[in-house]
């Protein structure tokens, strides 16, 4: 599933390019997890302004209006001004004046809506219960914190929850979790404010690393412009069950936690 860095790695490698762009006609296929919420001949004539992120959702501001886009489980991007027809899984084409912005999605989990802004019922739905931006300046310590001891579930299960804090999804986890030394089934009332500290720090880290490596490609996430991620390549625990830990030569473990694969080092991760 395309996590934060994959929906950011998409949004930077089209923003630029759509920007400005105004929309000639609108292609819809096969019905995807929401309805689009408008008739698509009414998008028609609007202008693209910016493209922006929140969470996984990628929000493509129009001269009024937006679309709220989700990759689903394994949705894609593409936009150029060349594309080929549509395929049997592409299921939404936007084509405007500088290029056609396509989305392909086998699994048909990925959603395009409509809203009038970003207050409108429909937006809030998809955006209200979202957590803090770990890459902006909204994400501080002490809100973390707070956050940490309201909570007696698992940590990693409050990670993957996206309400504390968005867009750290399984990989990169299980990858934070080994960065701060703390084992993903600990309560996170439970940690205390050094290890605490270590863990926000890492998940800026992790996931800064994430992006500016293209995110992670597992089996056929690539950005809009084609480019497989390569975070995968580097990562320290997931995957690798039974590999030996690359600080203690321990052997790296894999549990489930609600039917979630977490990769841990043993001894790195005691508590």
């Amino acid at each position: 599933m395309p996590e934060l860095p994959e929906v950011e790695v998409t949004r930077r490698s089209f923003a630029q390019a759509i920007a400005g762009a105004r929309i000639e006609s609108v292609r819809v296929g096969k019905p995807l997890r929401w309805p689009l919420g408008c008739a698509p001949q009414s998008l028609v004539g609007h202008k693209v302004v910016s493209i922006r992120r929140r969470g996984k959702y990628l929000l493509v501001d129009l001269d009024s209006g937006l679309l709220l886009l989700h990759l689903g489980m394994s949705g894609s991007l593409r936009f150029s001004p060349d594309l080929p027809p549509p395929g049997v899984h592409d299921h939404f084409d936007v084509m405007t004046s500088q290029g056609t912005l396509r989305l392909h999605d086998p699994r048909r989990f990925g959603a395009v809506v409509y809203a009038v802004d970003e207050q409108a019922a429909v937006a809030q739905k998809l955006l209200g219960g979202l957590g803090m931006e770990p890459l902006s300046d909204v994400f501080t310590y002490p809100a973390f914190e707070a956050g940490l001891k309201a909570s007696r579930a698992p940590i990693k299960q409050v990670l993957l929850a996206g309400r504390l804090v968005v867009g750290v999804g399984n990989i990169y986890a299980s990858e934070v979790l080994y960065l701060a030394g703390i084992r993903p089934t600990v309560a996170a009332q439970r940690i205390g404010p050094q290890r605490a500290r270590r863990l926000f720090d890492a998940i800026r880290a992790v996931l800064a690393r994430a992006v500016e490596l293209g995110g992670s490609t597992l089996k056929d996430f690539s950005s809009a412009d084609g480019m497989a991620g390569h975070f995968q390549h580097e990562a320290n625990v997931y995957g690798r069950d039974g590999a030996p830990c690359h600080h203690c030569g321990s052997a790296i473990q894999l549990l489930r936690q609600g039917q979630r694969s977490s990769y841990f080092c043993p001894r790195c991760q005691r508590a």
